[in-house]
């Protein structure tokens, strides 16, 4: 058992999410690796780092992290198992609060924007 707390998940709305990434108060991050974006695309505003990268982009005691703390952070993949493996590894990082929002169909379905990769 861990001693160290972690924040409350975040409740956000795609919509809320989305507009949050594009005021620049939250990080968008997709998970899947770079074929799968290339072949249906990202959700608006996200940075894609793939899953099996994340240990070597996303931490802060390494020189090529390359998310700033300090703000929330979304994550997704195409199904939503990636993503929360992803989720737990950036909270154990000290980022957070952190939100799993399941899958890219989750995004789209949500109303967010899909743009090519």
């Amino acid at each position: 058992m861990s001693s160290t707390a972690r924040p409350a998940p975040l409740r956000l709305s795609i919509a809320e999410v989305a507009e949050q990434v594009a005021l620049g108060k939250m990080l968008l991050i997709d998970v899947r690796e770079v074929a799968e974006a290339k072949a249906s695309g990202v959700a608006q505003g996200a940075k894609l780092i793939p899953l099996s990268l994340l240990p070597l982009k996303c931490d802060p005691r390494q020189p090529g992290c390359e998310l700033p703390q300090g703000l929330p952070v979304a994550v997704y993949c195409a199904a939503g198992g990636r993503s929360a493996m992803a989720a737990d590894r950036l909270a154990q990082l000290g980022y957070g609060p952190v939100v799993n929002l399941g899958g890219l169909r989750d995004w789209a379905a949500g109303g967010g924007a899909v743009v090519a990769c």
